[in-house]
């Protein structure tokens, strides 16, 4: 009989946040109704369930705009690619700087990747040139976070920008 009792009694929390006390859901419900607001419940699992008097609709757009300036607010780490060959002329090489360096300015890591075709794979001494070139002239923007490491046909280094 006494859980029956506290099951159908709730505690009432107004408007402005002080506490109406503990009362039956159709007169919980019956005083929101006199404020034209909704009777939401807060914390079901507390003996008795606690319930507030609210705009339930006002509180479920707030919360999503909370969400939305929370979302904003929060930064993506995004990766970005280049590719270069063993035989990568001087002035494609220099282009492809130039995106690594604006690329790394924007705070994105930027994995260089060398790609060896056929025969160039015996001319790794190459591709690792290249990458400690790069390492060099990008060091006032960013840290190499690996060593270069060979995977199969591709040689590729994770910079991390300062």
């Amino acid at each position: 009989m006494n859980e029956r009792i506290q099951a159908e009694s709730i505690r009432v929390i107004s408007l402005e946040g002080e506490q109406l006390g503990i009362m039956t859901v159709p007169t919980a419900l019956e005083r929101a109704r006199d404020y034209g607001l909704d009777l939401v419940e807060v914390s079901p699992k507390t003996v008795p369930p606690v319930c507030r008097i609210m705009d339930f609709g006002k509180y479920k757009y707030e919360q999503t705009k909370r969400q939305q300036a929370a979302k904003k607010k929060q930064t993506t780490a995004v990766l970005k690619e280049i590719k270069f060959r063993p035989k990568t002329d001087e002035h494609d090489y220099q282009f492809k700087l130039r995106h690594i360096r604006e690329f790394l300015e924007a705070k994105h890591k930027v994995k260089v990747i060398i790609f060896f075709r056929g025969r160039e794979i015996i001319h790794k001494d190459r591709g690792l040139g290249i990458l400690a070139r790069v390492r060099e002239e990008v060091a006032d923007l960013g840290t190499p976070v690996n060593e270069p490491r060979l995977d199969g046909r591709i040689m590729m280094m994770l910079m991390s920008p300062k």
